[in-house]
């Protein structure tokens, strides 16, 4: 988790934690597909941003209830922002890129540029 400090005027305002995002990451040989479980979160607090050859997945998880901190016998979900950057290992299609989120579990599916490694060039006479 990292701690992210914020300051105004030299004064700290702010210690929030950040979660990170665990991820599962597999290809086909058309795409690559991100799957992660992200249960307890409304689409509307899901951001996905998807680059020719990065995702970021970006969210919170809000809690429902609250809980004196004495009262837990044990504290393991994590609850608040979290993030996930992933720098894919081939150019991918971001147009096409779609999602969906079914039963806690978010899926991702990057479709691959299949770009030609040469092209055969005409010359042309004048």
């Amino acid at each position: 988790m990292t701690t992210i400090n914020i300051e105004k005027n030299g004064a700290n305002i702010a210690d929030e934690e950040e979660g990170q995002l665990t991820v599962d990451v597999y290809e086909t040989p058309s795409e690559f597909i991100v799957e992660s479980t992200i249960a307890g979160v409304e689409p509307s607090d899901i951001d996905l941003d998807v680059s020719g050859e990065s995702v970021t997945i970006r969210g919170e998880r809000h809690k429902n209830h609250s809980v004196e901190e004495g009262n837990y016998l044990f504290q393991e979900c994590f609850w608040g922002k979290f993030s996930r950057s992933i720098i894919l290992p081939q150019e991918i299609d971001a147009d096409r890129a779609e999602s969906s989120l079914k039963n806690g579990v978010l899926t991702v599916r990057l479709p691959k540029l299949r770009r030609e490694k040469s092209k055969k060039v005409h010359i042309r006479t004048d």
